[in-house]
């Protein structure tokens, strides 16, 4: 099956040397909710402003259902919708003109039925008259999602959407964009709310300094949070871990006076009677025992943090 978005060698190196993008391969299936996660620079904006035909690429491919998102820019912008970080409304219009002449651009025919539906769904309809400078911040917040809903796209990218704004929109949003899910909308979002990719996604991506070092699915990764770690503070110090310990998966602190065991928690077996019976067979004795679990924002800050290998 083609995938609804197809990135291929994408790379994108600016005016003053700074490569923001270098040779990013992704696919997107139709339907999926994708989120995106990495520090700040780390090229998330430049990525999703080039597929949305904002941003020319230095190098690479990519096509948006079939179609080259630079030789049929019409036909691929046509099927996007784009909710950015920034707030760039026009200010003394109103709710309605706005979406509704974000609709027609897109030559789409009116449909004042699901325009209204729309703005009833991100609690707006009240404020459907009211000029958006007139609105508050998160109020701004869900014109723009409106406006990027306005054509119905069959592509929805969420840069940083809930950045600074208030528990209800979230909620209204995240309703929003299941309700698009189910309907084959395909869903790309960034966002530093780590809880958000875990409860929304399908599958996470992760870059860094412009570069894709993860995409895995969800569950994938949700399997990885079972896991745990149990601390063993030793009372005398080793300089090794003893051979007879081999079979188990530890390791050392450096200063020699902890030992790491890493354990599934959905195993039926652990593995922590066995360890400790070795443990005591080897003769190792120890102070106190803690145990720690992993969380995807751990996982997520260890692999951005992580420097490579000289």
């Amino acid at each position: 099956m083609q995938p609804v978005i197809d990135i291929k060698g994408l790379a994108k190196q600016y005016d003053d040397g700074f490569q923001a993008l270098k040779s990013v391969d992704l696919e997107i299936s139709k339907g999926e909710i994708f989120a995106l996660l990495g520090p700040n620079g780390a090229g998330k904006t430049t990525l999703i402003s080039i597929v949305c035909g904002i941003v020319n690429p230095s190098a690479g491919f990519v096509a948006v259902a079939g179609y080259d998102i630079q030789t049929d820019y019409r036909q691929t912008r046509s099927m996007i919708g784009l909710v950015p970080q920034e707030l760039t409304t026009e200010a003394f219009e109103s709710v309605w003109d706005t979406i509704t002449f974000s609709r027609g651009l897109f030559g789409k025919p009116k449909n004042p039925a699901y325009l209204e539906q729309l703005l009833k769904d991100l609690s707006l309809w009240d404020k459907k008259d009211n000029k958006i400078m007139t609105l508050s911040g998160g109020m701004k917040r869900r014109v723009l999602i409106a406006k990027a809903l306005s054509h119905e796209p069959e592509v929805l990218f969420l840069d940083e959407p809930t950045a600074g704004v208030d528990v209800e929109l979230r909620k209204d949003m995240w309703n929003v964009v299941r309700r698009l899910r189910d309907n084959g909308v395909t869903i790309i979002l960034t966002t530093h709310y780590i809880e958000e990719a875990e409860m929304m996604a399908d599958r996470i991506g992760v870059i860094r300094r412009g570069e894709i070092i993860l995409v895995e699915d969800k569950n994938t990764l949700m399997r990885k949070l079972g896991e745990k770690q149990l601390k063993i503070h030793l009372q005398n110090k080793l300089d090794a871990i003893p051979e007879s310990l081999s079979a188990h998966n530890l390791a050392l602190t450096a200063d020699g006076e902890t030992l790491e065991f890493t354990y599934d928690t959905t195993s039926e077996r652990t593995g922590i009677t066995a360890l400790m019976t070795n443990l005591n067979a080897a003769g190792i004795r120890f102070r106190d025992i803690e145990t720690s679990q992993r969380s995807l924002e751990d996982i997520f800050v260890g692999l951005v943090h992580e420097e490579r290998a000289p």
